[in-house]
């Protein structure tokens, strides 16, 4: 069988993947340890930058965790959620379009 080769005269454009934050957010009844313990297991920082994370949450009502593809970071909400309910704590757990 012969091998054709063909160029396109269309430029093929790639683009990268839009990515998107997950933001934890600051609330009365969330305990700083459980917030510590969250940043730890599910966005994999080390004790010291998920306490520095932790602070800033405290402080500013919100901060972000991570920067994933969208299915990635659905799945950080939904185990940040379960781990919560499992706790008995409302830490919210939100995704934004990373700009």
């Amino acid at each position: 069988m012969p091998k054709f080769e063909e160029e396109l005269d269309c430029p093929v454009e790639l683009k990268e993947p839009t990515r998107y934050k997950v933001l934890l957010h600051n609330d009365d009844y969330t305990s700083m340890d459980f917030v510590v313990e969250i940043l730890v297991r599910i966005f994999y920082k080390n004790h010291s930058e998920a306490e520095r994370i932790m602070l800033q949450i405290h402080e500013k009502g919100k901060a972000i965790c991570g920067i994933y593809s969208f299915e990635i970071a659905q799945t950080k909400i939904q185990q940040v959620k379960q781990l919560a309910k499992q706790n008995g704590f409302p830490l919210l757990a939100t995704i934004e379009e990373d700009a």
